[in-house]
């Protein structure tokens, strides 16, 4: 079974990867959205000659470029930004050729590697718009971190600002709100009406999940307080609708759930 660290644990503690051959990373992470100096942790991996592999499913190429910081290996989850119109399941691995060449000479044979020619088309499609869909998700993400700010029963909002890790240079739609004890999460969750219940993300859609769901789904529920995630936590993906409709939906369950 692997073993999982804090993310800060890989810079701070300079045992930690000896003898490990790969290092699997996330930066920000999909439930708290910790970040990590991504250079740092190249450089460190490189020096105990662990692999580094990255999921940039969160920001995209369009907000981070992993390989220039000294990651080895990219992965995206091209069902969420990269199509963003969930209507796609596929990957997409970016390395240097002698990576590449090794990956296709290990797991070709065994697993297959073609995407249909329909689901390709749909990825090019949605690399066509991936500039602008990305810059829309931001654009409604910073307006509710601005207003998520002045309500008395949001604790803390986690998402990263760009510019407080090198190379991160925006911000995605997917971000976490921590409640105080005045919120009901069931009751929040079935008063929204644009926000759906949703464990994926990066569409067009608004989608909203609560952590304990989304822990309870990957068998550790029970783990929550030795991930640091609080039992108040949710996770919500702003899509593509009006940011005003959005707003008064999340305003308005808030409002329900506390009554």
């Amino acid at each position: 079974m692997p073993t999982y660290h804090p993310v800060a644990a890989f810079c701070d503690d300079p045992d930690l990867l000896d003898g490990a051959r790969i290092a699997y990373l996330e930066s920000p992470n999909s439930v708290m959205m910790q970040t990590m100096d991504l250079a740092k942790v190249a450089g460190h991996a490189k020096r105990h000659g662990t692999l580094t592999v990255f999921d940039n499913s969160w920001a995209t190429p369009i907000f981070q470029r992993p390989i220039e910081s000294g990651i080895d290996i990219v992965l995206h989850s091209a069902s969420k930004y990269i199509s963003g119109h969930s209507d796609t399941v596929a990957g997409v691995v970016a390395a240097r050729a002698e990576l590449i060449g090794r990956i296709r000479d290990l797991t070709l044979p065994l697993l297959g590697g073609k995407l249909a020619p329909f689901e390709a088309w749909l990825l090019i499609r949605g690399l066509r718009t991936l500039d602008a869909r990305m810059r829309a998700h931001q654009s409604t993400a910073n307006t509710f971190v601005d207003r998520l700010a002045s309500l008395s029963m949001v604790t803390h909002v986690h998402t990263p600002t760009p510019g407080t890790i090198p190379g991160l240079q925006g911000r995605s739609g997917l971000l976490s709100i921590e409640f105080d004890d005045r919120v009901d999460i069931p009751r929040f969750a079935n008063a929204l009406r644009l926000f759906r219940l949703g464990v994926s993300w990066g569409g067009f859609e608004s989608l909203m999940l609560p952590a304990r769901v989304g822990l309870g789904q990957a068998g550790r529920e029970n783990s929550m307080r030795r991930f640091g995630v609080p039992p108040n936590l949710v996770r919500i993906s702003l899509g593509l609708e009006d940011v005003e409709d959005l707003w008064a939906d999340f305003e308005s369950a808030l409002q329900k759930s506390a009554a």
